[in-house]
């Protein structure tokens, strides 16, 4: 096995380093109602590939980790599931429950 050479290294780090930012302004724009969660799930940018659902529902104005789960429970889908690894069909099924959700709330 062998190990990284030092430039791979940081170019390694940079790339997460960047990854974090993005998700962290992602989060914010979800929190202040800039983006909606189903705007993420419709066309997820590269930095939000690899996030949990969990994580992403969870940014949003009153979403804690108990709805979040129950959301996810109806829909059949792991809370830790990454974005970038849904159907379009479980795509589609959230972006559905997300808005009945809005309606109702």
């Amino acid at each position: 096995m062998t190990t990284p050479t030092a430039p791979d290294r940081m170019r390694a780090l940079q790339k997460a380093q960047q990854v974090r930012r993005g998700r962290a302004q992602l989060k914010r724009q979800i929190a202040g109602g800039e983006v909606t969660v189903a705007e993420v799930l419709l066309s997820p940018p590269t930095e939000a590939a690899t996030w949990g659902l969990g994580e992403i529902l969870t940014s949003q104005r009153r979403w804690g980790t108990a709805r979040c789960r129950r959301f996810l429970r109806r829909a059949g889908i792991d809370e830790r599931k990454p974005i970038g690894r849904l159907t379009e069909r479980q795509r589609r099924v959230l972006v559905e429950q997300l808005t009945s959700e809005r309606t109702f709330n």
